[in-house]
């Protein structure tokens, strides 16, 4: 069996804070989610393989997927490894790793399983199609809607499936689910948009143009405003309805680390990073506001929402 606390704290940063809040079975089934999403995320990634290779690979991945082959699997993970899937050490365990992470995904619940191959399917086949786009290895978004656009693919389906999966019996959450599935695919946008801004320079030097050239920044940086105060609608409507503590931390922690990295993109430039001493104090006054019954979002950061 793998070790996918291993995997999520070698492949991620963010996710692996906020996951463990989580209450099982959503803490498993979120977790090898985002190790699925992150596998796609790596052939996405992998400048250095031409875009065939790359679109074949996302192919594969949708083939394992539906049919959960070991053989398949194992030949499928060798095959990546030894082209070099990725020069990030924890990317490569983890795609090294995909029998095993079939393995266990397949032993979730079943509407999880249906929720979290399709997603990934959705997601892994909308990379494809920005691949199939560049040309000379290189990728650049020409306006606002091709940029939501790409958001949608790689974020917004995440938060489609977090929602299905907070909303597996739950029967409580029957009456925000409307809510919170009109607002999952900005909650997501919101969290990726902040991401570009922080990468832009290293993705352009790896030949990802995700920001629109002739696009003010300013309004790139208004839309991702805008989806953050969506997202802290999502977690008010979850706290207000009596989710799980670890849901609604889950949600808020990500939302808080997005406006404070925001902040710092604004005043700084891209790669400006939220230190860790600051990401601790964020997570420790998500969990001080939880523990008072208290909103874990910052006043200025949500308007009213009632669900």
């Amino acid at each position: 069996m793998p070790d996918l606390e291993r995997l999520l704290e070698r492949t991620s940063r963010t996710f692996a804070l906020a996951i463990p809040a989580l209450p099982e079975p959503t803490r498993r089934e979120v977790t090898l989610a985002y190790l699925l999403f992150r596998i796609a995320d790596t052939f996405e990634d992998a400048a250095h393989w031409a875009p065939a290779r790359r679109i074949a690979a996302l192919s594969e991945l949708e083939g394992l997927l539906g049919s959960l082959s070991p053989v398949e699997a194992s030949r499928s993970a060798e095959g990546w490894t030894a082209a070099g899937a990725s020069p990030h050490p924890g990317y490569a365990e983890l795609v090294a790793c995909t029998p095993a992470v079939l393995s266990e995904f397949s032993c979730l619940r079943g509407p999880a399983v249906d929720s979290i191959r399709r997603h990934v399917v959705a997601s892994a086949r909308g990379m494809a199609r920005f691949v199939a786009r560049t040309e000379g290895n290189r990728l650049s978004l020409t306006s606002i809607d091709e940029l939501k656009d790409y958001c949608y693919v790689v974020a917004g389906v995440v938060g489609e499936l977090l929602t299905d999966l907070f909303l597996i019996d739950r029967p409580a959450l029957a009456g925000v689910a409307p809510f919170l599935r009109e607002r999952a695919a900005s909650f997501g946008e919101a969290l990726q948009l902040v991401n570009i801004l922080k990468d832009a320079a290293s993705d352009a030097a790896e030949g990802r143009r995700y920001l629109p050239e002739g696009v003010p920044r300013s309004a790139v940086f208004a839309l991702a405003r805008r989806d953050l105060v969506v997202a802290g609608e999502y977690v008010v409507a979850l706290q207000r309805a009596g989710a799980p503590r670890g849901i609604v931390e889950f949600t808020a922690l990500p939302a808080e680390l997005a406006w404070a990295a925001l902040d710092r993109i604004e005043a700084s430039g891209p790669g400006s990073k939220v230190s860790r001493p600051e990401v601790y104090r964020i997570a420790r006054r998500v969990r001080r506001a939880l523990e008072r019954a208290e909103s874990p979002v910052t006043a200025a950061h949500v308007e009213e929402a009632k669900p």
